[in-house]
């Protein structure tokens, strides 16, 4: 059985693993199984559009995302509610999503995963209209977001310039919030809902995530004193930020924050206005996706 994938090919996501992604794929993909057609995106969120011509259309088995997790993101977003499948050829900067379901980050690897053509089923979140397929996150996590959308240039470093640059002055703020019904109030500097397990660059902000699980895993972070960071980044890195004395962790069905001052939100890396009130709603199962 032949099968006909889309691949929807960021041109200026990440660090420029895409450039060269047409040759990759005559070389990588197994064309006694696939027949494809390439796109380009040509602005912000086309890729959603894109992928949801494709639903239309019935054409196509497979939509494959080639960029990080914003294109990942569009492309989920436009596919959201149908039984189309979404691949996943990473080459974005942090690239959280395809690291946490094992995906080969060099492109050829990652093709010759899509070949066999493993189909698994994983949880998305919704933040009010907003589909999640990785992280989200307010306070200074959309901060770095929002300022990362203005960024000329992608990657760690530059990542680590805004944080470094912002993290002095960013003051914590006071958040309310509803989780699975039990009213709460902290004083946050940020505050992460995760479906993955990370923001990418295998910084697991939320270790106990599992994509299937059904829930939300949300990590409150406190204010970090320059002094614990050496104890604290590792942690991050080890797969044990739950431990942190700055961290307090929770699991729900469905979250809503009262008080965003901001009106930002980080959703899989983007920054992106949405009000002072979101509620976050784990949707089950709710997304194929071809995994190694």
């Amino acid at each position: 059985m032949r099968r006909n994938l889309l691949i929807i090919v960021n041109p200026i996501s990440g660090i420029g693993k895409q450039n060269k992604i047409e040759t990759v794929l005559q070389n990588s993909l197994d064309h006694t199984l696939f027949d494809y057609t390439v796109c380009y995106t040509e602005y912000a969120h086309h890729g959603a559009e894109i992928a949801r011509e494709a639903v239309g259309d019935g054409n196509f088995d497979a939509v494959v995302a080639v960029g990080g997790d914003g294109s990942v993101n569009d492309v989920v977003s436009g596919i959201a509610g149908s039984q189309m499948v979404l691949g996943i050829i990473p080459c974005g900067s942090g690239n959280g999503l395809a690291r946490n379901l094992k995906i080969p980050l060099t492109p050829a690897h990652a093709i010759e995963a899509i070949n066999h053509y493993k189909v698994a089923e994983i949880d998305t979140i919704y933040a009010n209209d907003r589909i999640v397929a990785s992280i989200a996150g307010i306070g200074f996590d959309a901060r770095v977001a929002r300022r990362m959308k203005q960024a000329k240039v992608r990657g760690l470093q530059a990542y680590a310039r805004i944080i470094i640059s912002d993290y002095p002055t960013y003051k914590e703020h006071v958040y309310r919030l509803n989780i699975d019904g039990k009213e709460i109030e902290r004083m946050a500097w940020f505050i992460s809902f995760a479906n993955s397990n990370q923001f990418g660059f295998n910084t697991a902000i939320a270790p106990l995530a599992q994509l299937d699980d059904g829930l939300i895993d949300v990590c409150i972070v406190d204010r970090i004193p320059l002094m614990h960071l050496p104890l604290t980044a590792p942690l991050l890195y080890l797969n044990h930020f739950e431990l942190s004395q700055h961290v307090e962790y929770f699991k729900a069905h469905e979250v809503t924050v009262y008080n965003n001052k901001e009106q930002w939100v980080n959703i899989d890396g983007e920054g992106e206005r949405v009000g002072e009130e979101i509620r976050f709603v784990n949707v089950r199962k709710s997304l194929k996706v071809l995994v190694p």
